[in-house]
């Protein structure tokens, strides 16, 4: 056969492979390998597999368990032990606290106070205020997989300020076209990160090594999506959005979105069970909780809060049994047991709860929000 004939379809194949990579975001090399620095994927079909009850790493065994409650129109936290469901701590911060977010080597949590332009620290040996630190816009924070940087999401800005995951000091920023936005999670390489546009109806992505934004992604005219999930598998980004009443999927490959599930009015918080088999997905619209099957992408059931609420954002107990909820608009708390979907406790707090944090939680390391680990 003729070298020519035999090679030249092979050639435009591979050139057609490289780039469809390239419009991904992919190299290559980045296809094979994850970010320089970031600790190696344990179970590729389970990013989670490190947050699974019991994981507690030595860095944080000690630590009393505690759910930290910024309340964003008091200007404090309320510091709640989960054993009693009693408040145990209270202390004034900067002003609009929105989230509390664990630092990468989780040695501290960080108390992000949006409108205060700071950050302040707490020590969760003792879940005691510490230091506060000038930042500006600090609407919610993440860190890059090899944790060298916090990304702080100055969300009025339209920013994502990368800035040193000790000091605080600002490195670079990247200005992105799309207003709102907020909430973000990485690819299972750790090389790309795609968030959410609230007030755009968008998702953008981004190459994290380079600081550069690859695209952006129009989910639904008129939406406000919010929170950001990986799948288990890496092959899914769950987007909800409160305004569409449910969660979209979307393609981090291609970044296209491939479907929608409707769970319920004001779609919000996304957290993934200790047994990485659950998405439970935040109803704030409706006062409800609705439980994905993440292997079938099927709906398994809904909780409902008896005489309503307004569920937000929060985390999983250590031991998987507890999934905790902030009430934004009742200046309350919710604990669920995730096994029956009993409402155990609502517990009164300050005005304006946002993104609470149960700490300790299982993991090797934080990527940020209110408890993303790997």
């Amino acid at each position: 056969m003729n070298p020519v004939t035999f090679f030249a379809p092979r050639l435009r194949a591979l050139r057609i492979l490289s780039a469809a990579l390239l419009l991904a975001g992919f190299s290559a090399s980045q296809a094979q390998n994850g970010l320089p620095g970031m600790p190696p994927v344990l179970d590729q079909n389970d990013i989670y597999s490190a947050d699974h009850a019991g994981n507690l790493s030595d860095t944080v065994k000690k630590f009393p368990s505690r759910v930290y409650v910024p309340n964003s129109v008091s200007d404090t936290v309320d510091v709640i032990d989960p054993a009693t469901f009693k408040i145990v701590g209270h202390f004034a911060v900067g002003h609009q606290p929105q989230h509390v977010v664990p630092s990468w080597d989780l040695k501290k949590l960080w108390v992000l106070n949006d409108l205060g332009n700071s950050v302040t620290e707490i020590d969760p040996a003792t879940g005691e205020k510490g230091k506060t630190y000038p930042v500006d816009d600090p609407y919610n924070m993440y860190f890059t997989p090899d944790g060298k940087y916090a990304i702080v999401v100055a969300e009025q800005q339209q920013r994502l300020d990368f800035r040193d995951a000790q000091t605080m000091k600002l490195d670079g920023s990247i200005k992105v076209e799309c207003k709102g936005i907020d909430h973000m999670d990485f690819t299972t390489d750790g090389r790309f990160l795609i968030a959410s546009c609230e007030f755009a109806s968008r998702v953008v992505k981004i190459d994290v090594a380079n600081r550069k934004v690859l695209g952006y992604l129009e989910v639904n005219k008129g939406g406000m999506p919010q929170d950001v999930k990986t799948s288990p598998d890496g092959k899914v980004f769950y987007v909800a959005d409160m305004m569409a009443n449910g969660i979209y999927l979307v393609d981090p490959a291609t970044f296209t979105r491939i479907g929608f599930i409707e769970t319920g009015k004001g779609a919000h918080g996304l957290y993934v069970s200790r047994d990485s088999r659950t998405l439970y997905i935040s109803n704030r619209g409706e006062g409800s909780v609705s439980l994905l099957d993440l292997a079938t992408r099927k709906l398994i059931t809904k909780w409902t809060i008896p005489g309503g609420g307004s569920p937000d954002m929060g985390g999983v107990s250590a031991d998987g049994k507890v999934l905790w909820l902030s009430g934004r608009y009742n200046a309350e708390v919710y604990a669920f047991d995730t096994t029956s979907g009993h409402l155990l406790a609502r517990i009164k707090v300050g005005k304006g709860p946002h993104g609470l944090c149960v700490y300790p939680q299982p993991g090797r390391y934080s990527l940020g929000h209110t408890g993303v680990f790997r």
